[in-house]
């Protein structure tokens, strides 16, 4: 079997991982591949004498590892890899006294506003009365209210509308109140999580869609992780066809700590030049291939990435258009899509979960608000504790 055999094998099978429903893991080691002459499935499965087999022809007669086995070692690997490197971000329940650090706490009364309720604690060791906020230390409302006003308002809504449902539950606080919220969590949020490496595959895609900004016209570039939707890195550009696409490249490199094998994106100019300065080595091993002549359909489409435009233009549609380029409506997303927001695609988990990284609790922005406040970003990059 020649060289040029096995690579051409090699580059269909990333073509049909890379493509959405073509493979479908039916167990540990159990697969269904859609076959690409549309003539139904093949399935691949593990034979614990000679390693994956597959029903197509090419492999049955020929013997050799086809398309389909390179399709399913592909779309499994970064499976392998994050399950074998889990982090979890639990919610912090354990109290400790502001004042002497003792855990002999009891539940003592309730501070009663127009905002809420907030539980306070009595320390049997020093006698000091405080309240256990952490992350909501000085906030009149509550945690509780915090986070579902920001869980409204990232699935959706205005803050107008937020603000309407916080009052029928009696809640009495102004749409300024809701935005100085998000405005606060997202920017303390983003400062932790920047210190999480998320283990992403070695595929990633760009892409840019048009926003407005107090009413003119302004491009948002995205990278995105092809096997586990994590939204990498974006940033808002003046001009889509002017763009120094080198930033965003940079910013993707720097939030993984590596390049991708591959990059597709559209056909602009900008993003190829970016890749030739960025990415591209004279070693082929080392090298990012770049793809970049998409269509519409076929094996070579951009439809993962269109997904995710299609979420931030719905969100888009309900603030007609952003405010201010400083928003903190698009790093909030961010946040959103990757830790909250679960995806039919990866049956039911996050983009985060795909990638190794678990937010626990009922309610994931206030674990995430909680480990935020806990571990500062002065802490240093990727030293957040693994459980």
């Amino acid at each position: 079997m020649s060289a040029h055999s096995t690579e051409t094998r090699e580059t269909k099978g990333l073509a049909i991982a890379q493509l959405e429903g073509q493979v479908i893991r039916l167990g540990v080691s159990d697969y269904q591949v859609k076959s690409q002459s549309g003539r139904g499935f093949y399935r691949v499965h593990l034979d614990g004498n000679t390693g994956l087999r597959c029903s197509c022809p090419d492999h049955t007669y020929r013997e050799i590892k086809c398309k389909h086995i390179w399709a399913c070692e592909l779309s499994s690997a970064i499976r392998d890899k994050v399950e074998a490197r889990t982090l979890t971000i639990q919610p912090i329940t354990r109290l400790a006294c502001v004042g002497c650090g003792s855990d002999m706490i009891v539940k003592d009364s309730v501070r009663h506003n127009r905002y809420g309720d907030i539980q306070r604690y009595l320390c049997k060791s020093c006698g000091k009365r405080f309240s256990f906020n952490l992350g909501f230390d000085g906030m009149k409302a509550s945690p509780q209210v915090i986070t579902s006003a920001m869980q409204l308002y990232f699935t959706g809504e205005s803050l107008r509308n937020v603000q309407k449902f916080l009052r029928l539950q009696g809640v009495n606080v102004s749409h300024v109140a809701v935005y100085k919220w998000i405005k606060k969590y997202v920017r303390l949020m983003e400062k932790y999580l920047e210190q999480i490496k998320p283990q992403v595959s070695d595929t990633w895609r760009a892409d840019e869609l048009y926003l407005k900004v107090r009413g003119n016209m302004k491009y948002l570039f995205a990278m995105m992780d092809d096997e586990t939707r994590f939204w990498i890195a974006q940033e808002v550009a003046d001009s889509k066809y002017q763009y120094d696409a080198r930033r965003l490249l940079q910013k993707a490199r720097d939030a993984i700590g590596r390049k991708p094998k591959t990059l597709i994106t559209d056909g602009l100019q900008g993003y190829h030049e970016a890749w030739r300065k960025e990415y591209y080595t004279m070693k082929k091993e080392t090298c990012t291939r770049h793809i970049r002549h998409i269509r519409v359909q076929g094996d070579m489409n951009n439809n993962k990435m269109e997904r995710l435009n299609g979420e931030i233009r719905d969100r888009e549609k309900v603030m007609r258009g952003l405010k201010k380029p400083e928003t903190p409506v698009i790093p909030g997303y961010q946040i959103y899509h990757n830790y909250i927001r679960p995806h039919e695609a990866l049956e039911g988990k996050t983009p985060a979960e795909a990638c190794g990284i678990k937010v626990e609790g009922k309610d994931k922005w206030l674990t995430l608000i909680q480990n935020a406040s806990r571990h500062p970003a002065v802490n240093g990059p990727n030293r957040h504790p693994r459980t």
